[in-house]
């Protein structure tokens, strides 16, 4: 991904979830995705989709940690 996809999903994200301190890093072993974080925590990948150029995929984990019980 290069930097003006990145900058465009980030705007992209931020606007869609109301986070302002949303933030997308180049990933430097994987140039198809970019890794998203909320302030310091890490919630997940953005890729390239495979199957429709210009268009791209959010993949978030949420682990049973945490959760509330």
């Amino acid at each position: 991904m290069n930097d003006k996809d990145i900058k465009r999903i980030e705007a992209h994200l931020r606007r869609t979830f109301g986070a302002t301190t949303l933030a997308l890093k180049a990933r430097p072993k994987q140039k198809d995705s970019a890794e998203v974080y909320v302030g310091e925590e890490f919630v997940g990948v953005v890729y390239q989709d495979e199957d429709e150029d210009g268009s791209f995929m959010f993949e978030m984990a949420i682990l049973a940690e945490d959760l509330d019980a």
